[in-house]
């Protein structure tokens, strides 16, 4: 019997108390109601402390947030108690025979749809109706992404768009969990709304934490669903773009897609929205920086890269569909997600090929004394 602590940050940093939620409403009470209103929240809140043999009930306030929240419920024992224990236990003379602190966790992603998210229009199952049979080797699923498209396309299928630069294996419902721990957000559907609010926070330079994403082709179609980790202003952010693929590997689904860091916003008619990002050149950086936020959470099972997408230098950059230039090792980044997490060294290559690693592709030869040998040449080995 134990009691535990509700560890609230771990829902959410920015968590709200009872009393900052009912001043933000004051205005529309009177004093005496405000107070009631207060009481009222304070009443509601779910405890912090749950004592052993009880369960409890009730409201934790946090920030409003678009499209879907993953929720982290973490209750941890109290550690007065596991002291107390650990005291009393003289018997004890070897460290795995001590009392510890024990940790319980519940995680789960809640979808919050308000009819503009692409997310609410994937239907895997219907997709996964007219599919080819199960790829069921590795070396016939690297096969088969490296023989993808290099690209993607624009709605007729012509000129080379962004990248195709990663593959996602695992369910659409295990991505959006994952992703959504990672901290990515969903995006808006392109609508006149959509796009008139786009147009609004690049003009004032605000946030648009789920803005819509510009449509790219491939297998036929637009983007499935696409993600984002949005930065203070509409200019800034990760994004990516999945297609579910026209294979599985034995009963998981391959998502194939493109992810790129945008650095700036421009006018231009070559898109599907009136203005579009200008992406980052590096864009094997942000390939890096999906599988690194995957990685700190532990999200991943195993992963590797296979060739396929177009390989670039800085002098002699490719280029997207609204002329933006990039470089890039050419390679695809494969993940495969784990429904549970797994420490770092639990986590498997493919043994496919290997990167040549962001941020040096980009940098000159001045910067080669950055990197020195830690061997001295006077410490050779004995003969």
């Amino acid at each position: 019997d134990f009691t535990f602590w509700h560890l609230r940050t771990a829902l959410d940093m920015d968590i709200y108390s009872a009393d900052e939620v009912a001043r933000m409403f004051a205005s529309q009470y009177r004093d005496t109601s405000l107070d009631g209103l207060r009481q009222h929240l304070r009443d509601e809140s779910l405890r912090v402390r749950v004592p052993a043999q009880t369960e409890t009930e009730g409201f934790v306030f946090v920030p409003k947030v678009y499209g879907g929240r993953y929720v982290d419920i973490r209750l941890l024992q109290d550690i007065y108690e596991v002291a107390v224990l650990r005291e009393a236990d003289t018997a004890a003379t070897a460290s795995d025979k001590m009392p510890v602190e024990l940790e319980m966790r519940f995680e789960y992603t809640i979808p919050l749809p308000d009819g503009m998210f692409d997310f609410e229009g994937l239907n895997e199952a219907q997709q996964h109706a007219n599919q080819k049979p199960a790829i069921v080797t590795r070396e016939a699923l690297r096969a088969a992404l490296e023989g993808l498209s290099c690209c993607s396309a624009d709605a007729a299928g012509d000129g080379n768009g962004d990248p195709l630069n990663i593959v996602i294996v695992a369910s659409g419902e295990n991505i959006l969990h994952s992703l959504a721990r990672a901290g990515w957000s969903f995006t808006h559907r392109i609508t006149l709304k959509s796009v008139t609010t786009l147009v609004g926070a690049a003009l004032s330079n605000k946030p648009y934490p789920v803005a819509p994403v510009s449509d790219l082709f491939l297998f036929g179609r637009k983007q499935d669903f696409a993600l984002q980790r949005p930065r203070a202003n509409i200019t800034q952010r990760n994004h990516m773009r999945l297609w579910l693929a026209p294979f599985r590997y034995e009963s998981k689904s391959v998502w194939v897609g493109q992810i790129s860091r945008d650095i700036g916003i421009k006018l231009t008619s070559k898109s599907t929205t009136p203005t579009t990002h200008i992406i980052d050149p590096e864009v094997d950086l942000a390939r890096e920086y999906l599988l690194q936020s995957l990685l700190s959470g532990g999200f991943v099972d195993m992963f590797g890269f296979v060739a396929g997408a177009t390989a670039a230098t800085p002098e002699d950059p490719a280029y997207n569909l609204v002329g933006d230039p990039y470089f890039s090792d050419g390679r695809r980044l494969v993940v495969f997600l784990s429904p549970h997490p797994k420490p770092y060294s639990a986590v498997r290559s493919l043994m496919w090929e290997r990167s040549d690693g962001a941020i040096s592709e980009g940098q000159s030869p001045a910067a080669a004394d950055k990197t020195k040998s830690l061997h001295r040449a006077d410490d050779a080995l004995p003969q």
